[in-house]
């Protein structure tokens, strides 16, 4: 029972609003049976949102109808216009413009779905689909720290996982560590020859950070024993192949294929520093993951199925032993599945990983989260499925997404000039904090609920400014930008729920404790009616946002969500409106929006404050 609004919620879809756009379209499909004597199919009715400067919300587009009218746009529109005036008793007008209908919907109609839509568990979600879908993201490498592209990475993953849980999706949140390969070496032997012993303790590093050091101590020694062989006269060819720190790495990851003991116990140790390290951050950041799969575990799952197309003929051995696919027919050339040392490469370990996770899970679909740069290895990857015959090979979906860039240009890893993911966020709670002190949104707060504050707000910055973005899109971040209490920022939104949280409070304070849906309205004014518009179209961009896997369509949305909000607590007086009915109206809408905001930002990953 919500004390406010003096009723329990039901878990019900709404009673109007849902279907609304249904509804119309088979009062569309009545009218040419009336007006036309012709039956068309549900497809052909097509509407869009009306365009502000036109009156009504909701638009039929009437070019596609005049073959089966055999009258102008225009005169089309005005037929059904006039049709659905008479016999729809929630439209109450519409006007044509260029064979736009433009359709006014009742104010009765938009309270009633207010009132339903309040009554409501989980407004919006879809149905139990009876389907599970894995989202594998995060991924990272054990021989560095999380940086700026991983956050993205990371939240792109946990808000598409939540995203397709509300659309209906059983979903497993799945984590692929690569804890093994040339890089991994690379670390584990600079630390063999440079580190002295060195530990997380020690050093006062996160384990992550630690390892992160020694991956770039090897790339400035590599770098320093190239400058050798180039003094030497090698060309930079013969530099590449016979840079002798590059060969010991080589040869320490045949070692640790081959089991090699000290090799085995030092990558043993240096992962279990990593691990701790990014579980640190992973609480930080608020993300999880269901299942972690780890590549040292399934990269020979990978040559057993290399072994198979071998036999199928499927894959073919070129004269040097390496294992290659012919994707030519694809548009993909050909691909090496296996080096001629017998050493995996990265698809080889995917191949084993895929079969591994259909066979735990049987999943309907596996998303990949990430960056645009292995557009091709996913490619790759679904086409080898198909060609072994694989059940879930369509079902692979590449949620390819663009670098994330600072104002100081690109992130190199080697080089050590990334950006530090807990740096980061160090940094954006900081700024938080400043800014939330300068504003004296915290005087009367103790010190708990501040900094939980300036960590629901940093957080929500950083995470909001990274997944306002289409996926697809490149992307600069500005750290100062995001952290804004005006515009499409995060801490705009979080701001107007605490509004909404203070005004429900004071409302309860004054002593409006019956349920706010007892009133009586046969009208709204038009700020009014726009904020409960947008509203009902949360169940449309929650469905858009599952299809095209983009938490961008929810971040947005929410942002139009509170701007409306706002311009309705700007220009309306709540507490002082003398009519009953009216005030509780108006609180209703806040009720509801409130909760609307708090579901969107969970969609994203986001948490948002009671008060501020």
């Amino acid at each position: 029972m919500n004390p406010l609004t003096g009723f329990q919620i039901v878990n019900c879809k709404p009673l109007v609003a849902m279907n609304l756009e249904h509804q119309l379209t088979s009062y569309v499909l009545s009218a040419f049976e009336q007006l036309w004597n012709i039956n068309l199919n549900q497809e052909t009715i097509s509407f869009q949102e009306t365009k502000k400067e036109f009156e009504g919300t909701h638009t039929l587009v009437c070019f596609p109808l005049t073959k089966f009218s055999k009258l102008s746009p225009e005169l089309t529109g005005d037929a059904i216009g006039k049709y659905l005036v008479e016999h729809v008793p929630f439209v109450t007008s519409y006007n044509v413009v260029k064979g736009f209908l433009n359709l006014t919907i009742s104010d009765t109609f938009w309270i009633d779905s207010l009132k339903s839509i309040s009554q409501t568990a989980n407004y919006g979600f879809g149905e139990n689909k009876n389907e599970l879908v894995i989202v594998e993201y995060s991924s990272p490498n054990t021989n560095k720290p999380l940086h700026l592209g991983h956050l993205r990475n990371n939240f792109l993953g946990y808000s598409v996982a939540e995203i397709l849980e509300a659309s209906g999706y059983k979903v497993i949140r799945n984590n692929l560590v690569n804890d093994r390969g040339i890089h991994i070496c690379k670390s584990m032997l600079a630390y063999q020859k440079f580190g002295n012993g060195e530990t997380p303790e020690s050093s006062g590093l996160k384990g992550d950070h630690l390892v992160g050091k020694y991956y770039v101590i090897f790339d400035q020694n590599l770098k320093a024993e190239a400058e050798k062989l180039k003094l030497n006269g090698f060309s930079d060819e013969e530099i590449e192949k016979q840079n002798p720190l590059l060969k010991e790495a080589q040869e320490m990851l045949l070692k640790w294929e081959e089991g090699d003991n000290e090799v085995r116990a030092l990558w043993q140790k240096m992962n279990t520093w990593v691990y701790a390290g990014f579980e640190e951050t992973y609480n930080k950041i608020g993300v999880k993951f269901d299942k972690y799969y780890y590549e040292s575990n399934t990269y020979l799952l990978g040559k057993e199925v290399v072994e198979e197309g071998l036999k199928s003929s499927v894959f073919f051995k070129k004269d040097n032993g390496s294992v290659w696919i012919d994707l030519k027919e694809e548009g993909l050339d050909e691909k090496l599945v296996l080096r001629s040392d017998g050493t995996s490469v990265y698809i080889t370990q995917d191949l084993g990983t895929a079969d591994l996770k259909y066979n735990d899970f049987q999943f309907a679909k596996s998303i990949y989260v990430v960056g645009n740069e292995q557009d091709y290895h996913f490619k790759v990857l679904q086409a080898i499925m198909k060609k072994l015959g694989r059940p879930y090979a369509e079902g692979i979906y590449h949620l390819s997404y663009g670098m994330v860039d600072l104002p100081s240009g690109k992130m190199k890893s080697r080089e050590g000039t990334v950006v530090d993911a807990d740096d980061l966020v160090s940094e954006m709670l900081q700024t938080a904090e400043t800014n939330t002190r300068e504003l004296g949104k915290v005087d009367d707060f103790t010190s708990d609920e501040a900094n939980k504050l300036y960590h629901t707000l940093g957080l929500g910055a950083l995470k909001y400014f990274l997944l306002k973005v289409d996926p697809k899109k490149r992307m600069l971040f500005d750290p100062q930008e995001s952290v804004q209490f005006q515009g499409n920022t995060g801490p705009f939104i979080q701001y107007t729920h605490a509004r909404i949280r203070a005004i429900l409070r004071k409302a309860d304070e004054i002593g409006i404790h019956t349920p706010l849906w007892e009133f009586e309205r046969t009208e709204l004014l038009p700020v009014e009616k726009d904020v409960i518009v947008w509203i009902n179209k949360f169940p449309q961009i929650l469905k858009d946002a599952g299809e095209k896997y983009s938490p961008a369509e929810i971040a947005n949305y929410v942002y139009e969500l509170a701007k409306e909000y706002n311009r309705l607590y700007q220009e309306v007086s709540i507490f002082n409106e003398p009519n009953m009915f009216a005030l509780k109206s108006r609180l209703l809408i806040s009720y509801v929006t409130g909760n609307l905001i708090k579901t969107c930002m969970k969609l994203l990953g986001i948490d948002v404050p009671e008060r501020m």
